[in-house]
This record gives structure tokens, C-alpha cells and sequence, in this order.
């Protein structure tokens, strides 16, 4: 392992104004999505949507890496090129998720082109949950993930989500997002895990979706930085935010509250899924004359978050063109 290429790639996914496209939903999630636009989910129409994200002009210039999931990492254009040679061509790094068995799953990751890894670890906030055990255990998986792909020379992405489903005030969601980042940096620690060879892709911290207060930006802005503050360590390179259940502009709105506060330790950057691709989705709506249109909204939506890396998002540019 060699410590200086994992703090290299760490940077260069974290660069001023990137931030990372999360393409990696289960066959369960795709099919929810596609079925949302009446397109049916066989193994082509997956292939053909990942080929729209993939083959964006000018998209390189907003996101530096992809999440792919088992099935799309082994996929290819078109054109013949697998999807690892299309991202490579647009200066693009991979990652894959859903790792079982995961010594050898790394390893052939590793040979197929991938440079790190995403593990996820779900924590639910609800009436005497989550106990102390269930924090700590998932924190044990990730840190344990996390030392295997250093060990296979892979940058390990840490994503320790606490939902934003229920009825939670912010106050309760911080103090929940709090004991779990403590709980995953001290367990990142007890396995020997570098820091400046990972990334972090955590939750805001938000009011609870079905909260009756709901939180302003400026406020899930002050929160989160606050939490991340009190534990995160100045080594780590980046934060990677994960939108969650926010739609797309509340997620681009968020990131840029927060950039704006500045002179922060690590760059605050996105990964984001349904964030980046529902005016995809609804743009194509599985129709080839459509696949400009879908490339232009996903283009877009790039910009506005290369944007909010900067804390220079405004609601004008929900209307104007990537300049």
C-alpha cells in the first residue's frame, strides 16, 4: 500500500469545484427510478441510462469520480468501450460498492480500473434507537472495510448515514450524527486506518423528514459544520455529503450554506445520487431523441453543484445555462 497514491487520489476526488456522482443504486433502486418514468429496468435500459451519465460532454470539468455498482463496472458503451475506458477518457475516476467477500472483491475492483471503494452503514433514529451497540458495530464494519482497501491500495469512501426518516427535531439528528462519527473515527483508528487516504461521505444534519419544524438552510448549514467540527479530524481530505432524501436544488442550497461559512479544515465536496440525476431521469424518460436533453439537465445540475464548492450558487442558476 502506498499511502501517498490513496492521499493523492483522495485529493484529486475532492478538487476544488468536483464533487463525486453517486451511480451506484441496487437493481431494486434503478427499477423504482425507471419505473418512475414507465421504463422498464432490463439489464439494456440500465446500460443505456449509465451511458448518457457517463458520456456527458464537459461533465469531467464538474464531477472527478463515479460510485458503480457490480453490474456497471463490468458494462459497456455503445461503442464497445467498457464504461471503466469512457470515464478513464474523460479523466473520470471509479469506484465500486456492494463489496462481499471483500478481500477478493477489492482485489478484482483493483484490476478492473477502480481506485476506491464505498461502504455504507445506515443508522435510524426512532424511539430508543439507535442503542449505543448498533452505532458502534456499524462503525466496526467500516473501519474494518476501510483498512482492507487501504490494504488493497483502494481510497475506502466511510459513509455513515443517519436517516432523515422519522419525526426527529435537527437538535436530535445532530446529537445522533455526533456519537456516530465519534463512534467511526475511533474505530478507524483502533484498525490503523491513515487518514489522509479516505474520504467521508456522511449525512446532514437535518430535521427528520415528517418533522413538523423543519430546519433552514442556514441553520442545517450552521448544524452540520458545527457536528463535523467537534469530530472530524483535520488529516481527513474531504467530506463528500450524501443527499439523502433532500430533492436536488434543497441538496445543491445545503452544500452552498455551508461552503459560504468557509475557512473550514477539509474541502466540503457532494456525492450525490438522486440529487445529480432526477432532471436526468425525467428529461429522457427512455426515449433516444431525448438523450441530448437528459445530458444537458445533468450537465446542469453538475454546474450548479461545482458551484456551491465555491459557496457561489444562486437561485438564478436553477434558469441559466453552465456558463
Amino acid at each position: 500500500m502506498k499511502i501517498e497514491n490513496l492521499e493523492t487520489i483522495a485529493r484529486k476526488l475532492v478538487a476544488p469545484g468536483k464533487g463525486i456522482l453517486a451511480a451506484d443504486e441496487s437493481s431494486g433502486t434503478i427499477e423504482k427510478r425507471l419505473k418512475g418514468i414507465n421504463v422498464p429496468s432490463n439489464e439494456e435500459n440500465r446500460r443505456m441510462y449509465r451511458e448518457i451519465l457517463f458520456t456527458t460532454n464537459g461533465a469531467s470539468e464538474f464531477i472527478s469520480g463515479v460510485i458503480l455498482f457490480d453490474e456497471t463496472i463490468r458494462q459497456k458503451s455503445r461503442d464497445g468501450r467498457s464504461f471503466v475506458e469512457v470515464l478513464e477518457q474523460q479523466g473520470i475516476e471509479k469506484i465500486t460498492e456492494g463489496l462481499d467477500g471483500l478481500r477478493e472483491r477489492l482485489t478484482e475492483y483493483r484490476k478492473l480500473g477502480a481506485r476506491f471503494a464505498k461502504w455504507r452503514a445506515v443508522i435510524t433514529i426512532g424511539d430508543g434507537i439507535p442503542t449505543r451497540t448498533c452505532i458502534d458495530s456499524n462503525s466496526e464494519a467500516l473501519a474494518r472495510y476501510a483498512a482492507l482497501c487501504q490494504e488493497g491500495d483502494l481510497v475506502p469512501i466511510v459513509e455513515p448515514e443517519v436517516l432523515m426518516d422519522g419525526t426527529h427535531t435537527i437538535e436530535r439528528d445532530f446529537e445522533v450524527t455526533e456519537q456516530t462519527l465519534r463512534s467511526v473515527f475511533d474505530s478507524l483508528a483502533e484498525h490503523r486506518v491513515v487518514l489522509e487516504g479516505i474520504l467521508l461521505k456522511p449525512n446532514m444534519v437535518l430535521s427528520g423528514k415528517e418533522s413538523p419544524q423543519q430546519a433552514s438552510v442556514q441553520e442545517v448549514a450552521e448544524a452540520t459544520v458545527r457536528c463535523l467540527k467537534r469530530v472530524v479530524p483535520a488529516a481527513v481530505p474531504g467530506i463528500v455529503f450524501l443527499s439523502g432524501g433532500q430533492t436536488d436544488q434543497q441538496a445543491t442550497e445545503h452544500l452552498n450554506a455551508m461552503n459560504r461559512i468557509g475557512n473550514l479544515p477539509w474541502q466540503l465536496s457532494f456525492s450525490y445520487g438522486r440529487a445529480l440525476q432526477a432532471p436526468v431521469l425525467k428529461a429522457w424518460k427512455g426515449d433516444t431523441a431525448n438523450v441530448s436533453a437528459a445530458q444537458t439537465a445533468f450537465h446542469h445540475r453538475a454546474w450548479c453543484n461545482s458551484k456551491a464548492r465555491f459557496g457561489k450558487y444562486t437561485e438564478d442558476m436553477e434558469t441559466a445555462k453552465a456558463a
